[in-house]
């Protein structure tokens, strides 16, 4: 009898059992993984620096490696991007931490300090610690030359754990981590004379050297490893999506090509031109600040991207006179002048309203379907060409199986005008500046970067920030 019941109440545990397994297992199958609740609430949440090197808004908007990465990845996930401002290093590892971001995409090296508290993907690109010094003093040729230098870091940075590691191997170093600031400050208090060098990663150096003539670039200290940073969890599921994505970014050239855009092209300048442009940064644009943001206004553009293509005309000079009569800030040609009805070229007020609307005049002549920034490209370098070269560009490129509508294809075919083996078949024929509007371009693109970022820095001052403000 008691066999039987013993048999039966068996018979009775093992649905209950059954039951809580089942349970459990649909208990964590309503649970969402972190990339099902990305996917979900259809937005991307990344924080980052505001910098340069990271994420910046120029005449199109949001910018910059970090930003146009990021960008990339919610586009796969078929969700929006969200950027969200961290105001320094530590702060913006405790929003990881504490699931305010998904993601940090701020060019942040992958240290043993920081994977402790956050799981790093893998590298997508390198970068190393270097040190800036004043032009003049006596260079660091090795660690041993550190000794008794004052030197500056970021306050939470990759290159203030890479000093304190020294330390802790014996080197007798002084350094200040600087809290709240950014690389351009940090270099500004280098050129001031209130250290005797900084720390700063590669890039934000190859960034910010045209501001900063009168500093030089020493040894580097150590090669670094940049990823993006996700909480630590057990779910591995938007980790999993971030690493495949990079991996695959870096297998198809993407990521090569953002860091040749950002970093290895940007303001390549020989001393001379930097202390030249800064000179009249500092001294002819102020002049003149004022009627390229009322010229901006009403062209629609950046007006910094007009003060960017003075400066490539003119150099901010109003009396300007070119060996082949174009003349003034904007250096407009007779036909021009008289066509957008500018009766003294030398007149800096007519010939920047003149210039703007000239470039609105081609800028709307280039089909609509192209997008920025290779549209904007395509007027600037019609403002210098013509537009019937230009467009002639761009029937060759199609010819010749690139794509018309990109500014890197079409470039390329621009020189092929003083060819005869192409030109002969255009509509326009010869034309004489093709190589030089490809460099005109490229020079208005250097220096329309330097007035972006200028307002990063204190290198002009406060006054000089505030008129460079955010060109909108």
């Amino acid at each position: 009898m008691m066999s039987a019941l013993l048999r039966q109440s068996r018979h009775l545990l093992l649905p209950a059992a059954l039951i809580g397994v089942v349970a459990v297992l649909l208990a964590m199958r309503s649970v969402p993984s972190d990339l099902d609740r990305v996917i979900a609430s259809g937005e991307l949440v990344v924080v980052s620096r505001p910098s340069p090197a990271t994420w910046y808004q120029d005449q199109h908007g949001d910018t910059g490696f970090e930003y146009q990465l990021a960008r990339s990845f919610a586009d796969e996930l078929g969700v929006s991007l969200r950027m969200v401002k961290a105001d320094s290093l530590p702060s913006l590892i405790d929003m990881v931490r504490n699931g305010e971001a998904d993601i940090a995409a701020a060019a942040l090296a992958i240290t043993p300090e920081r994977q402790e508290r956050l799981r790093f993907t893998g590298s997508y690109m390198n970068n190393g610690d270097q040190m800036i010094s004043r032009s003049g003093e006596a260079r660091p040729a090795s660690l041993a030359d550190l000794n008794g230098k004052h030197i500056a870091v970021l306050a939470g940075s990759g290159q203030e754990e890479s000093i304190r590691e020294l330390i802790r191997h014996g080197q007798d170093l002084r350094f200040q981590a600087i809290h709240d600031v950014s690389t351009e400050k940090l270099l500004n208090l280098v050129d001031e004379g209130y250290f005797d060098l900084a720390i700063v990663d590669e890039n934000s150096w190859r960034l910010n050297k045209a501001l900063f003539p009168e500093l030089v670039g020493g040894i580097t200290l150590t090669e670094r490893q940049l990823g993006w940073a996700l909480r630590k969890s057990g779910d591995n599921s938007l980790y999993l999506a971030a690493q495949r994505f990079l991996t695959q970014r870096k297998a198809d050239g993407t990521v090569a090509k953002l860091e040749q855009r950002f970093f290895h092209n940007a303001a390549q300048m020989n001393l001379y031109s930097s202390r030249s442009f800064l000179k009249h940064l500092d001294v002819r644009l102020p002049n003149y600040a004022e009627a390229f943001r009322t010229a901006g206004e009403e062209s629609g553009f950046d007006w910094r991207l007009l003060a960017a293509m003075g400066y490539q005309e003119s150099l901010w000079d109003a009396n300007a006179v070119s060996p082949t009569g174009v003349r003034g800030l904007m250096m407009l040609t007779l036909h021009t002048a008289a066509e957008m009805g500018v009766s003294d070229r030398t007149d800096p007020l007519q010939s920047i309203r003149a210039g703007a609307a000239y470039l609105r005049k081609i800028y709307d002549r280039i089909p609509a379907r192209i997008a920025d920034p290779d549209r904007m490209w395509m007027a600037v370098a019609a403002y210098n060409v013509g537009f019937g070269h230009m467009e002639d560009a761009r029937v060759l490129t199609q010819k010749q199986g690139g794509n018309p509508d990109l500014w890197s294809d079409v470039q390329q075919r621009l020189p092929l005008l003083r060819d005869a083996n192409y030109y002969s078949d255009t509509r326009h024929g010869y034309a004489r500046g093709g190589m030089q509007s490809v460099i005109y371009v490229r020079h208005i693109r250097q220096y329309y970067d330097l007035l972006v970022w200028a307002s990063e820095s204190n290198r002009h001052g406060p006054n000089m920030v505030a008129m460079l403000g955010n060109g909108q």
